[in-house]
């Protein structure tokens, strides 16, 4: 709770793992007075989550555990208009039965983090659905043309001469005024959230409140290191996948981006995984480190028990001296959502052609995340990584997206 942190120890909190704090002077003046109100906003695009979408879950239950009021927006009205963020093109809107569906699946998921006893649920339909067309023309009077081009999306797009719809600069506004009818302390967001963030200070403002205070996280990378997670991508980690498949997809990112992760995801306090990176700097082995944080994920979705029955599955299975912890890594494009096992094992080296590849799955020498495989028209679909194994020595880590 907020009385047993010191204020530095509270601040040192919030803004683990951050992007910015804007402003650190005013959160601090914040915290001195008591419980703060932090909104963060989720539109219910897609039913499923995957840890990217948890990164800010996981910075309001540290919020929560500071004795703050946390407050779950669910944008049912926004995300009838479509974000634009980041896009290169309008994005089509839900129907309301999409978004109810969505928005359904999101309150599952997300109670498997948030603390339901302390969460406050809001939908932003509640003060847009009764708005008048009169008042949303005087919202959308606030803000000029000029300023929407500002945000880089809109620039580009205006310039490379793509179409804007109107109703897209209304997005930025809408998430805005969600701060005012919340009376919102603090707003988190990912970092492309920026400008949609700033709004919200702006507009409450113009209505007589305090500007909210703005609290940017990063993208999380996903399991290649080098995009943002997505499952388009493939390279995504889904809070609802099978315990074992959530333990292996961790045990295999690189230990630089172990610790990316745990500094987005872990609930461990910043002491003990300060002492993590001291001990592996000293010598110590990082997949260590790598078990007990994938053994959290894992237990945080599934449970402690299907955690411990991942770890001695995966330790059954790669960690008994069987598959190197270090191997070469690939990532392949795809046309289609799978290619043939042959053309990968051509395609990473492991075999110099396609026919030697089926031989060696003829001769029993072919493992795909230690299975032995004898189909050799078996084929891998979008995803990953795969760890593939040709003969006792070669080894490689595919990821198709």
């Amino acid at each position: 709770m907020a009385q047993m942190h010191g204020l530095e120890e509270s601040l040192a909190e919030i803004k683990r793992g951050s992007d910015e704090l804007i402003v650190e002077q005013e959160m601090i003046e914040r915290l001195r007075r008591g419980a703060l109100r932090v909104k963060a906003g989720f539109d219910p695009t897609a039913p499923d989550l995957h840890l990217g979408h948890t990164v800010l879950l996981n910075k309001m239950r540290q919020f929560q555990l500071l004795g703050h009021h946390v407050i779950f927006l669910i944008g049912d009205f926004t995300g009838m208009i479509g974000d634009p963020t980041g896009k290169n093109a309008t994005r089509l809107p839900l129907s309301p039965e999409q978004i109810q569906q969505n928005a359904g699946t999101y309150k599952e998921q997300v109670f498997k983090i948030l603390d339901p006893d302390r969460t406050e649920i809001a939908y932003n339909s509640a003060w847009f659905g009764p708005m008048a067309a009169a008042d949303l023309i005087k919202l959308a009077a606030r803000y000029t043309v000029a300023r929407m081009l500002e945000r880089d999306d809109f620039g580009k797009r205006y310039r490379g001469g793509l179409p804007i719809a109107v109703h897209e600069f209304l997005y930025p506004l809408v998430q805005g005024y969600d701060s005012v009818a919340l009376r919102a302390d603090v707003e988190l967001g990912g970092t492309d959230q920026k400008f949609n963030l700033l709004v919200g200070r702006e507009l409450q403002k113009d209505y007589g409140q305090q500007p909210q205070c703005v609290l940017t996280m990063p993208l999380l990378e996903g399991l290649d290191g080098v995009n943002k997670m997505s499952k388009s991508l493939g390279n995504y980690v889904g809070i609802n996948e099978p315990p074992g498949e959530i333990f292996g997809k961790l045990m295999s990112i690189t230990d630089d981006l172990m610790w990316r992760y745990i500094d987005l995801l872990s609930f461990e306090p910043l002491p003990i995984v300060q002492r993590w990176r001291t001990d592996v700097a000293a010598g110590a082995n990082p997949r260590d480190v790598k078990v007990t944080f994938a053994k959290e994920i894992v237990a945080r979705f599934h449970g402690h028990q299907a955690a411990q029955h991942a770890e001695a599955d995966f330790r059954a299975r790669f960690a008994q001296g069987q598959i190197p912890e270090q191997m070469p890594e690939h990532v392949i494009p795809l046309e289609r959502d799978e290619l043939a096992l042959t053309q990968i094992l051509r395609a990473t080296g492991l075999t110099s052609s396609s026919s030697e590849a089926m031989r060696m799955i003829d001769q029993g020498g072919v493992r795909v995340d230690g299975e032995r495989v004898s189909d050799k028209a078996l084929a891998l679909r979008r995803g990953g990584p795969f760890v593939l194994q040709v003969g006792k020595r070669k080894f490689a880590r595919v990821t198709l997206t």
